[in-house]
């Protein structure tokens, strides 16, 4: 959002955030944490800046420069360059630095406030921000970028002896675990991932098991290919939307075979990849899938790129009924196919497999800590012991994280914005903006998660960069038309 602010002609008359984080700039993904915890996407896909896909890339080139030769990172399977997470957190505080000094450079008051926003209010056509310590702050603009939340705890488990409630940062919350230690991990998503891999780079013997109730792993990232999406794309739906169009998910799926078919991919082999995933043995699956990193079939690469670059435009133009339908039936074949690990990732794991020292338990019912100590594990598959339970499940699915609860309360009191029953707040496609009985604010914007209902895909980084560009492009233009003059946006 700073990024975006920074690279229009015009400059807001200041911008001020508020931020309680110990780590300003990185939020919970990107804090310093264990080198083993790598981005899962090519450095294209996690610049910030608009139109420069090569941005991430230059930073770290030129890093490399002045700091010696060093690792490249990169993936030996794909030939994907995956940086450790905590070096990307360092990019992302850079860009927020450089933004805020091009701002300030060109006349715009910066102010940095390490308080939460516990409130936000109208009062005579402007708004005012209230902080955790009483503070009042009078803006034109607010753009709520709340981040996510913190695992949500399925099995009741929080204050038992031997559960990790959250597993970042991990060289912290995973130190106490024991080299022999039989560990479960609750979930099968990147977080679990995660888990497993600090632990075999740790060296550790007990082995892990990941528990969930679809045991449905991250797919693997293929070697990348250049592709341009002729048909799923979302310049075409946003013409739709445009039109007053609507779209159902049998039209989006023959978009998606017209665009495979001009690619000249076999469209039947994917269909048959997504109605796999749940049902096929999830090793099994990870195996297969690492042995077609150089697959020259480039369908499942045309559905990872659509899907995140069109998605928050094709979710608008579906009716409520199939969205919930999606959401039931696929969601997690999407987030499994559309967030892949790396391929060395992958290897790792099947590495571990092979040694008896990981696997992934399916069919989870509960899990319950004995009164001797350690935990019991309830599933279709029987009954098991472990030392550790370690929390690596999505946040909750309301995604308003607990540290943004009353923010988004005063929304409501304050008919500001309405909670959406499937995430977050509603909001409008074009701008960002809350949306409240078909009304859409002019000063109050949402980014990241908090518009998850109403946008879908709402966390990768090429999402954000859009929105965050469309947010600035809204917030020039009613500043233009203001009586106020040049707006004071708020990221919050």
């Amino acid at each position: 959002m700073l990024d975006a602010l920074s690279q229009r002609d015009e400059v807001p008359g200041s911008v001020t955030v508020f931020d309680p984080s110990p780590h300003l700039w990185r939020g919970r993904a990107y804090q310093p944490d264990a080198a083993t915890l790598r981005v899962n996407a090519p450095p294209e896909d996690m610049t910030v800046r608009d139109g420069d896909p090569e941005h991430f890339t230059h930073w770290l080139q030129a890093r490399r420069v002045v700091l010696g030769k060093g690792s490249d990172h990169l993936d030996p399977l794909s030939r994907i360059v995956f940086p450790p997470r905590a070096l990307y957190g360092d990019y992302l505080e850079q860009c927020a630095r450089s933004a805020l000094s091009r701002l300030a450079a060109r006349g715009a008051r910066i102010a940095l406030v390490r308080e939460a926003v516990v409130g936000l209010a109208r009062r005579d056509g402007a708004l005012l921000a209230r902080t955790g310590d009483g503070g009042a702050h009078v803006l034109d603009r607010a753009v709520l970028c709340v981040g996510t939340g913190k695992p949500a705890d399925p099995h009741g488990l929080e204050g038992s002896a031997g559960f990790i409630a959250d597993p970042y940062p991990v060289v912290q919350q995973l130190a106490g675990i024991g080299r022999s230690d039989r560990v479960v991990v609750v979930g099968s998503g990147l977080t679990a991932v995660d888990v497993a891999l600090t632990l075999a780079a740790a060296g550790h013997t007990g082995g892990v098991a990941l528990a969930s109730r679809h045991g449905i792993l991250p797919g693997v990232r293929q070697r990348p290919v250049e592709y341009e999406l002729r048909h799923f794309s979302a310049a075409h739906f946003r013409a739709m939307a445009a039109r007053g169009g609507r779209l159902t998910l049998a039209d989006a799926v023959a978009l998606m075979h017209a665009e495979l078919a001009a690619a000249g991919c076999d469209a039947e082999a994917l269909a048959r990849e997504i109605s796999s995933c749940g049902r096929e043995d999830p090793l099994v699956r990870l195996g297969r899938q690492t042995a077609l990193v150089d697959s020259g079939d480039i369908g499942l690469r045309i559905l990872q790129r659509a899907v995140p670059d069109a998605g928050p435009d094709v979710w608008p133009l579906l009716g409520e009924s199939e969205k919930s339908q999606l959401l039931a039936r696929h969601y997690r074949t999407v987030m499994s196919m559309c967030c892949p690990m790396p391929a060395s990732s992958a290897a790792t794991l099947l590495g571990q497999a092979e040694r008896g020292l990981f696997e992934v338990v399916r069919g989870v019912e509960k899990i319950m800590p004995r009164s001797s100590g350690g935990f019991e594990v309830h599933s279709e598959e029987g009954l098991r012991e472990a030392d550790v339970v370690v929390n690596a499940v999505s946040p909750p699915v309301h995604r308003i994280p607990r540290g943004a609860a009353a923010l988004v309360g005063s929304l409501e009191e304050q008919g500001l914005g309405v909670l959406h029953p499937r995430g977050g707040v509603r909001v409008a496609r074009a701008t960002s903006g809350l949306l409240r009985e078909g009304e859409v604010d002019r000063q109050v914007y949402a980014l990241g998660d908090l518009a998850s209902g109403s946008l879908f895909f709402t966390f990768g980084v090429p999402s954000l960069v859009d929105r965050a560009v469309d947010i600035a492009e809204a917030v020039h233009r009613q500043s233009a038309r203001s009586a106020l003059g040049s707006a004071d946006p708020v990221v919050v």
